[in-house]
């Protein structure tokens, strides 16, 4: 990956990890990483997957491995076919060398909880996953997967995302890495809960009918954030990081 500039520096390892680390872990901060095409589209054939690259994939491992935890929806979970969250060997030999543990925890936001606690998602999970409901959740559901994960209840009807965000950060899990889907991304804007964004520009025009990043209830109020960095990799991939001032 090199630096998006006109001389094209290249960024080494360190570079790179520099580039995306925050200068106080122990405050909390959410930061969300989505992939789309130049014209807005979130997935290729139902699935991002189509408009990543191998630069992109490098991204999503070292931003997993800066993070405390992953959040992710329960339809992207299902979608992408989410498996055991376990870095590979020389991330989990970095954050062993920072002090921390050598894995993320996988955190899934569902208010039905359409999950299977037979999942690999949980049963090949090197740390206990949580799960985020609410407490109208079905209670046979929430007990069979507290086999298996942490169950906050964090909301009545529906999850208050505030909450459960806070929650996370009193568990000591305060850089949360948010991977999607749209829907959850929509909940998190319209909470003002977003304090970065890591957005890859993948080289294709996806044409009409794709989805955009975010999703939900239409809302009017503008959050804005400061661009912070733009880096561009192979096969004309742009990579750009966005935060709070």
């Amino acid at each position: 990956m090199r630096r998006w500039s006109a001389d094209g520096n290249e960024l080494t390892g360190e570079e790179l990890i520099a580039a995306y680390a925050v200068p106080d872990r122990s405050a909390r901060r959410l930061r969300a990483n989505f992939v789309t095409s130049i014209d807005g589209a979130v997935t290729l054939d139902g699935l991002s997957g189509g408009l990543s690259s191998k630069d992109d994939q490098n991204l999503l491992g070292l931003l997993r491995m800066l993070a405390d935890v992953v959040l992710v929806g329960a339809g992207t979970l299902r979608a992408e076919q989410y498996n055991g969250l376990r870095l590979g060997k020389d991330r989990r030999v970095w954050r062993a060398e920072q002090g921390w543990p050598e894995n993320p925890v996988l955190a899934v936001v569902s208010a039905r909880l359409d999950l299977s606690p037979g999942s690999s998602v949980f049963t090949e999970a090197p740390v206990r996953p949580i799960v985020i409901t609410c407490e109208s959740a079905p209670a046979q559901q929430r007990k069979a997967l507290a086999e298996v994960a942490d169950v906050l209840a964090c909301g009545d009807d529906e999850v208050d995302l505030t909450k459960a965000v806070a929650e996370l950060a009193e568990r000591g899990l305060s850089q949360i890495l948010c991977e999607g889907g749209p829907h959850l991304l929509g909940s998190l804007t319209s909470a003002d809960l977003v304090d970065e964004m890591c957005l890859t520009v993948s080289p294709v025009l996806a044409g009409p009918g794709a989805r955009r990043i975010t999703d939900g209830i239409a809302s009017t109020q503008v959050h804005h954030l400061d661009p912070l960095h733009v880096l561009n990799g192979s096969d004309g991939y742009l990579f750009l990081r966005y935060g709070r001032s």
